[in-house]
């Protein structure tokens, strides 16, 4: 593969990005560290993993060629925190390293299928996220040659290739990871050490990222710049199918599976070490919440004018005749991310008359969509490396759909894979049950239907004007709700004892209604549903007792009065009501159990104001239940394993 047809990614002014294509796209869900230099490297290793547990965080190992040159791995179940607890009194010296945090795929979660795994001699040591597909058969190939298997991961199935390679035919570890690596189909990002050569790290990728930072006589490994961002700013983000061979005294060289010379394109990396710490506050998730007026402020920089009479996307204006002729747009999105495709469906098809469809990702790569050269899919990606949303990606490309992403995280998988598109600019996002990146998402997808109405026509001055201006002042009526923490967290107390709760809103708010249930589930392990309010005589007014807590999105709005004949359908049945309101609404915060109430905003502003108190009520039920609000059980951030 030559330079000319690597894969790369060209950033256009801030706000947009351009790219081209990013093939077979799997799976990760761990983080990896690497270090080589002059320093300890045991120290920035776990600091890199502590940064990175929010990937994973079923198991952690780290290997280190020590001062002596022993290869020694060190891992254990649990979090970085159990991993320093056992290395207490063991050997960490050296100055080359390698660390993961893992979340299981392979084989259950222990210390044996933990990361990093030997090879047989115990000369290579390998960390690895993704899946290799074809680990079986590799598998049973090298238990004829008589290889033995401690784990039963498919990472383990890999470093024993590796050295079965190196051995049998008396090559470099690079030469090995080349030809190994042609053998095995799937995702993969590795790093390996070799006890004979303690001055070289190798890593390589393929669909699963990895970043190398450039210091002064130093180098550092990672899934993403987290761990690198203390210590350097210029990173090289390895490509598909890449192999970067970081040397102490050669420096970095970059090969493909064919050994042809890559020329490193070295990138800086916008990224604010306090932006990674909590800053005073218990957990990620409740700095995250209350990040967002400045989040959305930043979000909106350089898209909203300061006369606040004017939104434009970039992207849209470069690719107006695409985007503006397009018979229908489908969003194609997981999760939190579906749930603001759905207000997105709304805002698009109310001011630019333009059908819209949302589509689970992960359903609609499998049922063979109609989609043709006609179609606009939007994919949105908090992570951008959302397997399912990759590959939804990958299958509309190949029936030449135009494909527009909004994501998150700079240099990801999908800005590289789409064709143009918008990042949401709200920062890392470290807690596991997204918040900012959903209001992000949302404000995105606000300012990227008004961009194409006023393009084609479809809304009217006044209307344009009065959106815009209130958008504008979105950021302030965030810092109001947001001063309501207090009360939420003793409204809590009361509901630690539910087992259920339902969650309705109509229009606009039904999606936030999702979301806010979504959001108590991920994190506290309460059972709810959300519904469009109307639904719940078909069915879910069954549930309804004394004992069930119902959240309703109430805010006056055009379905104002409709929602008001819910809520006195649900306290007929003794059910106990918390009401989201307008502020100053006389009504049902007389027949309401519990009220929030909220300043007021526009109905297609609504998710960006309702959203915030579901999100400090889910937290506060979290914490008062004491839940890992941050690493909540079974979850990992970026949901990459189809």
């Amino acid at each position: 593969m030559s330079n000319k047809n690597k894969k790369k990614c060209l950033y256009v002014m801030q706000n947009i990005y351009l790219c081209t294509s990013n093939k077979n796209i799997i799976a990760y869900m761990c983080g990896i560290v690497g270090y080589i230099g002059k320093r300890k490297a045991y120290p920035i290793l776990i600091k890199g993993l502590k940064r990175l547990e929010y990937r994973g965080y079923d198991s952690a190992g780290v290997a280190l060629i020590s001062d002596n040159r022993q290869l020694n791995v060190y891992k254990t179940k649990g979090k970085v925190a159990e991993l320093e607890s056992f290395v207490t009194q063991k050997d960490v010296s050296g100055t080359i390293g390698i660390a993961h945090t893992r979340w299981a795929t392979h084989g259950e979660p222990c210390s044996v299928n933990a990361h990093p795994h030997y090879s047989s001699s115990e000369k290579l040591a390998l960390i690895h996220n993704g899946i290799i597909e074809n680990y079986a058969v590799l598998k049973e190939k090298l238990q004829s040659k008589g290889y033995q298997f401690k784990s039963s991961t498919d990472t383990e199935v890999l470093v024993q290739l590796i050295e079965y390679i190196k051995v049998t035919n008396d090559v470099s570890l690079l030469t090995a990871v080349q030809l190994a690596l042609r053998e095995v189909i799937g995702a993969y990002a590795i790093a390996v050490l070799d006890k004979e050569h303690p001055d070289m790290i190798i890593a390589a990728r393929k669909s699963s990222p990895l970043v190398v930072g450039i210091g002064e006589g130093e180098f550092f490994l990672a899934s993403d710049a987290t761990p690198i961002v203390e210590y350097t700013d210029r990173v090289v983000y390895l490509e598909d199918e890449e192999i970067a061979v970081i040397d102490r005294e050669k420096g970095l060289r970059i090969v493909d599976l064919n050994n042809v010379e890559m020329t490193p394109e070295v990138q800086k990396v916008e990224l604010n070490l306090g932006q990674l710490e909590k800053g005073g506050y218990p957990h990620f998730m409740l700095k995250e919440i209350f990040e967002q007026p400045d989040c959305i402020r930043d979000c909106m920089r350089g898209r909203i004018n300061v006369d606040a009479n004017n939104a434009v996307l970039s992207a849209v204006i470069d690719h107006k005749e695409k985007l503006l002729s397009a018979k229908r747009f489908i969003i194609v999105a997981c999760g939190t991310s579906w749930h603001a495709g759905l207000i997105g469906k709304h805002l698009i098809e109310s001011y630019c008359r333009i059908p819209v469809e949302v589509e689970y990702a992960s359903e609609f790569r499998y049922r063979d969509p109609v989609i043709d050269e006609h179609d606009v899919v939007i994919a949105i990606s908090q992570s951008g490396e959302t397997a399912d949303t990759l590959a939804a990606v990958e299958l509309a490309k190949s029936r030449g759909a135009f494909i527009y992403g909004i994501c998150n995280a700079i240099g990801s998988s999908i800005p590289r894979a789409t064709h143009t598109g918008s990042y949401i600019h709200v920062g890392p996002e470290i807690g596991v049950a997204s918040t900012k990146a959903f209001t992000g998402q949302v404000t995105v997808l606000t300012i990227l239907a008004l961009t194409l109405a006023k393009e084609k026509g479809t809304i009217d001055e006044q209307t344009y004007l009065q959106i815009v201006r209130e958008l504008a002042h979105i950021p302030q009526k965030m810092k109001e709700v947001l001063t309501l923490n207090k009360s939420i967290s003793e409204l809590s107390k009361i509901f630690t004892y539910a087992h259920n709760f339902i969650y309705l809103g109509r229009g606009y708010t039904y999606p936030v209604a999702l979301e806010g249930a979504l959001k108590l589930k991920e994190i506290s392990y309460i059972h709810a549903e959300g519904y469009p309010a109307a639904e719940m005589k078909h069915g879910p007014i069954a549930l309804i007792d004394a004992e069930m807590p119902v959240v309703v999105i109430a805010t006056q709005n055009g379905l104002y009065e409709k929602v008001l004949s819910n809520i006195q359908e649900i306290k007929a049945r003794k059910g106990k009501v918390i009401a989201i309101l307008t502020q100053g609404d006389k009504i049902i915060s007389r027949i309401a159990d519990y009220c929030i109430e909220l300043p007021e905003t526009l109905e297609c502003l609504d998710p960006l104001i309702t959203t915030l108190p579901l999100q400090l009520l889910a937290y506060h039920i979290a914490v008062c239940k004491g839940m890992d609000v941050d690493q909540p059980r079974n979850l990992a951030k970026s949901v990459t394993v189809e």
